[in-house]
């Protein structure tokens, strides 16, 4: 499994509005300067964002984004599927149950269940306001 610049960026895009005050709108202009992001990529990420209700959207001057919910309630996980799809590290873990014809007597099948579910275990785990205090407390060390 390999998390596109797309993910990535959602990710980004999502941890820099976390870090803003819960009540503003936050522009795409001022996320793609400090994150150093092109206007129109994020304008795609955020669009798949909105549509999905996690972010909230403020048209006209004093317009912007914000997150729809506390920052506690999003997992990277959450934000990875929507924008990636299925983090599974073979295709026939996609479905559940297994779809495979092969399933009942694959034994690389044990290897492919435990990659997903750690890699499960990671994303679920961290929430965007972990990210915020990590992000916290590497920055206030410079």
């Amino acid at each position: 499994m390999k998390i596109s610049t797309r993910g990535r960026y959602a990710l980004r895009l999502m941890l820099d509005l976390a870090l803003s005050d819960s009540e503003q709108y936050v522009t795409i202009k001022s996320i793609s300067e400090r994150q150093e992001i092109s206007n129109k990529y994020l304008e795609q990420i955020i669009t798949v964002l909105s549509r999905a209700g996690l972010v909230k959207s403020v048209r006209g001057s004093q317009g912007g984004y914000r997150l729809s919910r506390p920052a506690e309630e999003y997992t990277v996980g959450e934000i990875l599927r929507l924008i990636e799809g299925s983090l599974a590290p073979v295709a026939c873990m996609e479905n559940s149950p297994n779809q495979c014809r092969r399933a009942d007597k694959c034994v690389t099948i044990e290897v492919w269940k435990r990659i997903d579910e750690a890699v499960a275990n990671v994303v679920n785990s961290i929430t965007l306001a972990d990210l915020v205090k990590m992000h916290k407390e590497k920055t206030d060390n410079l």
